[in-house]
């Protein structure tokens, strides 16, 4: 287990933690939850020793116990391919098998087989393996490409460099290497902001089974609902730990806090009604003694005291939407292309007035790139747009907090982006979201990721509109802030559309959900979470394979023949786990027999090492073949 003891955490005269203290167990499921800025990141840090706590306090965890740490400011090195990159998570199996190899050359050229020395060969040999076994030495290859799939990456991207791949690709990578590493700790700070929602699902399932502790933030409700069973919150510097997934942890919270305040105004009423009673006692002498002793009782009661919420929140009301005509926007036979990457094949898409639409799908599958053409910031390759009649388009891009400028401050910002007749309302709009006082006057450059995206949506708000395109909206907003802006959309009486890889976010918010895929655009009624249940399942990988041959008068023929290819498959996978089975267990067999301290003065004992490495080779492409096979029985 990590024991955090007393930590704290000054920045100036701010305490950012207070004298936090809790246990992380072997196999602990845990969300670290907190407002924008509340320590949750910092507190990460210092676990995974990138960080140490400047006001005391202390880490501790066994010798032998591994962390692995997912956080934001990663890097990967440059020249390699996706592939060579992930397989570098098994640098200590690469070492292994060198050295295992080492060994045995040497039980083969010695002859001194009685010696202390040798049997130490032997048992190193023996542990060796075994470590590399444990490593998953054997299927390190497949491993590492079933893993990259699973994040989104396709076949031919394993042998393109990394360079290739933007910042949020690349995080893939470094999350895959983590998970291959396979930590007895694994730390993730906002694993789901670069992932699609077919990602996210797919690690969910793997964290569902992996045999370590999971520590993770993020903003994303359902994901924290799916993966973790206690939630530990930071609150004003202090710790409140939950036994309960984030959904429970909320009511559990709001339960304590209920049963704290009645606790505490009972409390009240008690005192209030002593120290009356110990002043009427005190002005009468016979009474004093008597007045003194409950004074002193009442010294001594143990005070409630509740602790400070942060309650603050943004106040986001978007203007009314001027009437546009009833077709907003119309794309015919719209193609993208980037040189010889096609992205969008002559797709069509109409939106009515007061629709409400989500782009989902892949990374990579063309939802940013639609979007900015239908605003006019991109040039399509064919086809045309069509605005309708007096639309004015309202839109936040993917990265809009980030192309703010840096050296203004946050009221230039806003004046830049005012018209006239709203610059005496600027400092009150900048108040609704959370900036008072002299905030106005501080350079955007010192503002963290969350407070740059509210004042991008504030930016937003400055200006009427009736077509609004949300590119990502939630990327940096904490969960309060992310409740305000879904409850101002479900007011906002415009045309909406948007891009969204939260799916608690996404729930009822639309009732048209686009679907991008394989350069096409699939329509679908109801929202996110109708659309992936309506087919029962749970997440779009399937729903492409499910969907991936069209309809035709072959339908039964190429059915049939599937099932002939599953059945034959999965007899392939059969016979290759039972003969895994064998061979390890021959291994077991040989190790055995190597282990007796007669061993090497058998006529025998080099027969039997031959057979050995013969029969881990054996073991070794025999479990690359099961590999296999499953993978394939994936795609059919």
């Amino acid at each position: 287990m990590i024991s955090v003891s007393n930590v704290n955490v000054h920045f100036g005269e701010r305490t950012l933690l207070d004298n936090v203290s809790f246990v992380i167990g072997q196999r602990d499921r845990i969300g670290l939850v907190g407002r924008n800025g509340a320590g949750k990141s910092t507190l990460l840090k210092i676990i995974a020793n990138y960080q140490s706590p400047n006001g005391g306090g202390a880490v501790s965890k066994a010798s032998n116990a591994t962390v692995g740490f997912l956080h934001q400011d990663m890097t990967l090195p440059k020249g390699k391919t996706v592939i060579d990159e992930a397989l570098s998570a098994f640098d200590e199996v690469k070492e292994l098998e060198k050295r295992i190899e080492e060994l045995n050359h040497q039980l083969t050229i010695r002859t001194d087989y009685d010696s202390d020395s040798y049997m130490d060969l032997i048992h190193e040999v023996s542990e060796a393996t075994e470590r590399h076994h444990i490593l998953g030495g054997e299927t390190a290859q497949a491993d590492a490409e079933r893993i990259l799939r699973g994040l989104g990456f396709k076949t031919s991207d394993m042998n393109r460099l990394t360079d290739e791949f933007s910042g949020g690709w690349q995080m893939r990578v470094e999350l895959a290497k983590m998970l291959l590493q396979r930590p007895d700790f694994l730390l993730l700070d906002e694993p789901t902001n670069h992932l699609d929602i077919e990602s996210i699902i797919w690690l969910e399932r793997f964290l569902e089974d992996y045999p370590g502790a999971v520590v993770v933030i993020s903003h994303d409700k359902q994901f924290l609902d799916n993966v973790t069973k206690r939630t530990v919150e930071i609150e004003l510097g202090k710790i409140y730990d939950y036994k309960a997934n984030y959904t429970k942890y909320v009511e559990m919270r709001a339960e304590r806090r209920e049963l704290l305040q009645n606790a505490y105004e009972n409390q009240q009423k008690l005192i209030a009604q002593r120290e009356r009673t110990i002043s009427r006692f005190m002005a009468k002498a016979t009474k004093t003694s008597m007045a003194q002793s409950m004074q002193k009782q009442l010294d001594k009661l143990e005070r409630i005291e509740i602790d400070e919420e942060d309650i603050r929140a943004m106040n986001i009301r978007f203007p009314p939407a001027p009437r546009s005509g009833q077709v907003v926007v119309e794309a015919q036979g719209l193609s993208k292309s980037y040189g010889k990457l096609d992205v969008l094949s002559r797709i069509d898409l109409k939106l009515d007035r007061g629709d409400r639409v989500a782009f989902v799908g892949q990374n990579g599958q063309g939802k940013t790139t639609l979007a900015k053409i239908l605003i006019g910031d991109l040039a399509n390759t064919e086809g045309e747009v069509i605005l309708g009649h007096n639309v004015q388009v309202g839109y936040y891009a993917q990265n809009q907090a980030e192309t703010l400028y840096k050296d203004n401050t946050l009221l230039e910002t806003m004046e830049m982006h005012s018209p006239p007749e709203m610059r005496t309302k600027l400092r009150a709009i900048l108040g609704a979201f959370m900036f008072t006082g002299d905030d106005s006057d501080k350079k955007v450059s010192v503002l963290s990721g969350g407070e740059r995206a509210r004042l991008a949506l504030a930016c937003l708000l400055l200006k009427p509109f009736n077509l609004l395109l949300l590119d990502e909206p939630t990327n940096h907003l904490d969960m309060i802030s992310k409740e305000v802006l879904k409850e101002a959309l479900m007011q906002y009486d415009g045309t909406l559309i948007v891009v969204s890889h939260d799916r608690d976010f996404l729930k009822d918010l639309t009732s048209k959900t686009v679907e991008f895929r394989d350069k096409k655009l699939y329509e679908h009624l109801g929202d996110v979470n109708y659309f992936l249940e309506k087919r029962q399942l749970d997440d779009m990988r399937d729903v492409e394979l499910k969907t991936k041959n069209t309809p035709s008068v072959n339908t039964a023929v190429q059915k049939q023949t599937d099932d002939k290819d599953r059945k034959k498959i999965e007899r392939t996978v059969q016979t290759s786990e039972k003969r895994i089975a064998e061979l390890e267990k021959q291994v077991v067999d040989i190790e055995k027999d190597m282990a007796k301290s007669d061993f090497y003065n058998r006529k025998d004992a080099q027969k039997v090492l031959d057979k050995y490495k013969n029969v881990q080779s054996e073991l070794a492409a025999e479990m690359e073949k099961w590999e296999a096979a499953l993978l394939e029985l994936e795609t059919v």
